[in-house]
């Protein structure tokens, strides 16, 4: 099944070459005209029958929401393979028209995100994710100039949860395992292909000028203008491009030299929302012994009590932070990572710059986060007493929870202050003949 899917996927591409050389009327150009394909388009093609089918392969043999997400993907590629086509024709356009003519990859990228968002409780939830948190990638042809840096940390971003793909199905099903690497190479492959042929931005014609209009089988028929802002806020999800990282040496990192620990500073300066609480005189005896250090690209944060200065600094976009068993304290991460996670927590408060993932908390009680950058998802999971507050950078957060109570957003105000918004957590279920419809009662949270 898989080698036929392969197969399929090669003949799709070499019939979109075909159509791609028959498409000669409508302005198309000389290369068009000629029936010529032209070398990026053509290069482009090899990471489509190469990587994509691949992962399009193995995805059908996963079956289920796997392979329906990935019949997403295949049609992302293909609306950009379009897009690519009219690039090597034409001189770039005006931005309205522009605008127009990357909406299809655009609706495509948010229908694979709101799959993900659709099938929270799908067993294979890491496949989606790490696929929804990469595929703005894609979004590299409105990127300059360094659409490849870009791609590289969209792929990052997945990082999270292909591992936790590898770590659930290494020992069970290696197919899983091909299909993580399937999907990676997809972005490392891309990569290289733009280094190659568009590294600073996408290679417009120089010497053609496309009419834009209808051009029958083949040709692009214009998408009405969408709001550009949103548009491009949609293709370039997470594009802060990471600056400023440097190689951390051992006497920088804070668990090699505790002596820093003392240099971490206040927290932020404006609402305080973790101020210091009250400890007790003597904390009870622990077994395990605090721990404050990276392993490999996971910062640990383990068994802290009573800690009010823990910083991490000095971090790079593929790590990820886990604090565990931390009560009493609070934990400030600068830069941007790629996820957060607190497990079994009380009275702790989080604050951090940017994530490009998710933050994730779990089994925790009476615990504070603090975003003061961007975030596109926090999960709220078998939690007890949760306050979130958000930056104005942050106000598009999806929060996400479950068995959890006494939650509470806090949205800043324009005089630096916060309103308090408590999370639903009692809901109405009713069957309207077709289907269970659920809302928020008026007396939550």
């Amino acid at each position: 099944m898989a080698e036929l899917a392969g197969l399929v996927q090669r003949l799709e591409v070499a019939v979109g070459r075909l159509e791609a050389m028959s498409s000669s009327g409508g302005g198309g150009g000389p290369a068009a005209a000629s029936g010529a394909v032209s070398v990026y388009v053509e290069a482009y093609d090899n990471l489509l029958s190469g990587p994509v089918a691949q992962y399009t392969a193995l995805s059908q043999k996963i079956g289920g929401d796997v392979q329906k997400h990935a019949e997403l993907m295949k049609q992302a590629f293909s609306c950009q393979r379009q897009f690519l086509v009219t690039a090597s024709n034409s001189q770039k356009p005006s931005d309205s028209v522009l605008t127009s003519l990357l909406a299809p990859v655009s609706k495509v990228i948010q229908e694979v995100q709101a799959f993900r968002e659709k099938n929270r409780s799908s067993p294979l939830f890491n496949h989606l994710s790490a696929v929804s948190e990469s595929v703005p990638a894609l979004g590299w042809v409105a990127m300059a100039p360094k659409p490849g840096p870009f791609v590289k940390e969209m792929q990052d971003a997945a990082t999270f949860y292909t591992n936790r793909v590898l770590k659930d199905y290494k020992e069970k099903d290696k197919m899983h395992v091909e299909w993580v690497h399937a999907y990676v190479s997809i972005w490392t492959e891309l990569q290289a292909y733009i280094k190659q042929h568009h590294t600073t931005g996408l290679s417009w014609s120089k010497t053609v000028s496309h009419h834009f209009g209808f051009t029958g089988s083949g040709g692009f028929s214009l998408w009405r203008p969408t709001n550009r802002n949103a548009l491009f806020a949609s293709l370039n999800k997470g594009a802060d491009i990471t600056k400023g990282l440097k190689h951390v040496s051992d006497d920088q990192k804070t668990h090699k030299n505790p002596g820093l620990k003392a240099q971490g500073g206040p927290l932020p300066s404006g609402p305080k929302p973790f101020a210091a609480r009250p400890t007790a005189a003597a904390s009870p005896a622990r077994t395990l012994p605090p721990v404050l250090e990276l392993d490999g690209k996971k910062w640990k944060v383990e068994n802290h009590e009573g800690a009010q200065n823990l910083v991490i600094s000095d971090t790079e976009l593929k790590q990820v932070v886990y604090a565990f068993k931390c009560n009493n304290s609070t934990l400030q991460v600068k830069g941007k990572i790629n996820s957060i996670t607190l497990d079994n927590c009380k009275k702790l408060g989080l604050v951090f710059d940017d994530v490009v993932g998710i933050v994730e908390v779990i089994n925790c009680k009476d615990v504070k986060v603090q975003v003061m950058g961007k975030i596109p998802t926090i999960s709220i999971n078998k939690t007890d007493g949760c306050h979130v507050y958000l930056s104005k950078d942050s106000l598009s957060c999806e929060i996400i929870s479950a068995k959890s109570s006494e939650m509470n957003v806090l949205v800043p105000n324009k005089d630096g202050e916060y309103t308090e918004i408590p999370v639903p957590e009692q809901f109405k279920t009713v069957w309207d003949g077709n289907k269970l419809v659920t809302t928020a009662t008026e007396i939550a949270g």
